[in-house]
C-alpha cells in the first residue's frame, strides 16, 4: 500500500496535534474533510462530526479491496479506553462471538456464529472475568440476533435469530439449556449480509428482525420501469425491492408469533445491529452502507428507524444523491429519502449498538450510545476497528460521535481485534464482543 509523503505527514501532523490536545484535557471535534481520518488518528476522546454536505463526489479516489491481516494480539498489545476506565478481558476462546445480550437476571447470552450455537456466561457483579458459561442452543445456521420475550423482568422466552428463520426457545432463568424450538418466521438466506438481529418493542406486541442485502448494489436485480413499475410501487412499501432483493435491506416487522408480518422499513442496505433507545422507545439500527465508490463515501451511520421510510438504497444514498452504478432508476423516489441521524465514517462497518443506561459510568454518559466497528475492508488506510460513543442531548442525537475503546490495529497491514457488539452488564459495565481474537472484553470505570 503506498502513502504519500504529503499525506503521511498530514497525518502525523494531526495525530501529534490530537495527542497534544488529549494530554491538555481537550477533545477535539473534527469535522469536514478532518473527520476523515484512519486509524493512526484515532484515540480515545478523539471526536467526529460528518454532514452530508462533507460527502465528495463518487470515485474521488479509486476504490480499493484491502481486506486486513488478521494477526494473532501482539505482546503488550491491549484495548486502549478514556482515563479512569479499566479494561480486562472477559473471555476468550470463542468461535467467531458476535450479537451479545443481557438478560434480565444479568445472565450474558452470545452468539458464537462461527460455531452455530448460543453461549450463556455467568459473572458476580464486578468480576472481570466470566466464572462459567454454558451452551444454551446449538446446531443453528449462524446465529446472530438474541431477544428475550416479553421484555421486562421475567421473560419467558428467548428469541434467536439465524441466517434463515427466527426460532424461539422456552425460557427459565438459571436453565442449562433451552427447550424445544418453535419456528416462529422463515428468513431471507444467503451467504451475503447474513447477520440477522432482533429486537422487541418497548410493550412487546412487534418483534423486529433486519435483513441485510444479497448483494452490494442489487447488481443482479432487473430494473422495473414504466407499467410494470407503477404497479410494483402501489401495492408494496415505499423503496421495496423485489427479485433475489425481495423483503432484503430492509427491516420486517411481525408480531411475537410470525403473524402480521410485513416491511416496516427499506433502503438500509445492512442494518446489521438493532437497539431500542429507552428514553424515547423508537427503535435504532447501524448499517453499513455501500462499498466501490471511493475511500471516503459513502458514510456508514446511525439511525432511528421510522415506520414506512425509505433509506435510499440501493438507488440513493444519504439523501438525493444518486447512486452512478444505478443512474436514472426510480425518479419516483426523488425527495422521499429520509436521511440518516449520525453518519459515520465510511466503510467503518458499524455492527452492533446499545445506550448506556448503566449507573457505574459517569452521570454524562447516561442516554448515550456505544457503536462496535468492525473495520474497513474498502478503503486504502484503514479505519474503524474500535468502539465509539455517540453523544445524545435531551434525547436526541448531536451528530458527533467520540473514540471511545481503540487500539485493535497492528499495523498498516495488520489487525489482532475486531470489535461486534456492545452491551451493558448488569454491574454497568461495558462488554464487547471481537471475533477475530474470539473474545469479550470489559470496560469498568474506575474514577479519575
Amino acid at each position: 500500500m503506498r502513502v504519500s509523503t504529503i499525506g503521511l505527514a498530514a497525518v502525523l501532523l494531526l495525530s501529534a496535534g490530537v495527542a497534544l490536545s488529549l494530554a491538555a484535557g481537550e477533545a477535539p471535534l473534527l469535522t469536514g474533510a478532518a473527520a476523515y481520518g484512519d486509524w493512526r488518528s484515532d484515540a480515545p476522546g478523539v471526536r467526529r462530526k460528518i454532514a452530508p454536505a462533507d460527502m465528495p463526489p463518487p470515485m474521488a479516489t479509486q476504490p480499493v479491496a484491502e481486506p486486513p491481516r488478521v494477526v494473532a494480539r501482539p505482546e503488550g498489545a491491549w484495548p486502549k479506553a478514556p482515563p479512569g476506565f479499566s479494561v480486562s478481558l472477559f473471555a476468550q476462546g470463542l468461535a467467531m462471538p458476535r450479537a451479545i445480550r443481557v438478560a434480565p437476571n444479568g445472565d450474558i447470552f452470545v452468539a458464537e456464529s462461527g460455531a452455530g450455537r448460543v453461549r450463556v456466561f455467568r459473572a458476580k457483579d464486578g468480576a472481570e472475568a466470566a466464572e462459567a458459561s454454558h451452551i444454551f442452543a446449538a446446531g443453528l445456521d449462524r446465529p446472530f440476533g438474541i431477544a428475550f420475550y416479553p421484555p421486562g423482568p421475567d421473560p419467558t422466552y428467548v428469541y434467536i435469530a439465524a441466517s434463515d428463520r427466527v426460532a424461539r426457545y422456552p425460557y427459565r432463568p438459571g436453565e442449562a439449556a433451552a427447550g424445544p424450538a418453535e419456528a416462529i418466521a422463515p428468513l431471507p438466506r444467503g451467504e451475503y449480509h447474513w447477520t440477522r438481529d432482533i429486537v422487541f418493542s418497548p410493550d412487546g406486541k412487534t418483534v423486529y428482525v433486519s435483513v441485510g442485502s444479497a448483494s452490494n448494489v442489487a447488481e443482479e436485480v432487473e430494473p422495473l420501469r414504466g407499467a410494470a413499475l407503477q404497479r410494483f410501487a402501489g401495492s408494496h412499501p415505499l423503496g421495496a425491492m423485489w427479485g433475489e432483493e425481495a423483503e432484503r435491506g430492509a427491516v420486517l416487522a411481525f408480531d411475537p408469533d410470525g403473524h402480521g408480518r410485513r416491511i416496516y422499513a427499506t433502503g438500509l442496505r445492512n442494518c446489521s445491529g438493532e437497539t431500542i433507545q429507552p428514553e424515547t422507545g423508537a427503535l435504532w439500527c447501524v448499517t453499513n452502507e455501500r462499498d466501490m465508490l471511493g475511500d471516503n463515501l459513502p458514510p456508514d451511520y446511525a439511525t432511528s428507524v421510522k415506520d414506512g421510510a425509505f433509506y435510499g438504497w440501493p438507488w440513493r444514498y444519504i439523501g438525493d444523491n444518486p447512486d452512478p452504478n444505478r443512474p436514472n432508476e426510480r425518479p419516483d423516489l426523488a425527495g422521499k429519502v429520509t436521511i440518516p441521524d449520525v453518519l459515520i465514517q465510511p466503510h467503518s462497518a458499524p455492527l452492533g449498538m446499545i445506550f448506556y443506561e448503566g449507573g457505574q459510568f459517569p452521570a454524562d454518559f447516561k442516554g448515550d450510545a456505544f457503536v462496535a466497528l468492525h473495520g474497513s475492508w474498502n478503503r486504502a488506510k484503514r479505519t474503524g476497528y474500535k468502539v465509539v460513543r455517540l453523544t445524545f442531548k435531551d434525547g436526541k442525537p448531536t451528530g458527533e460521535y467520540e473514540d471511545f475503546l481503540t487500539g485493535f490495529v497492528a499495523n498498516a497491514d495488520s489487525v489482532w481485534g475486531r470489535p461486534v457488539d456492545v452491551a451493558v452488564a448488569h454491574d454497568g459495565a461495558l462488554l464487547i464482543t471481537e471475533d477475530a481474537g474470539g473474545a469479550i472484553w470489559r470496560v469498568a470505570y474506575k474514577g479519575k
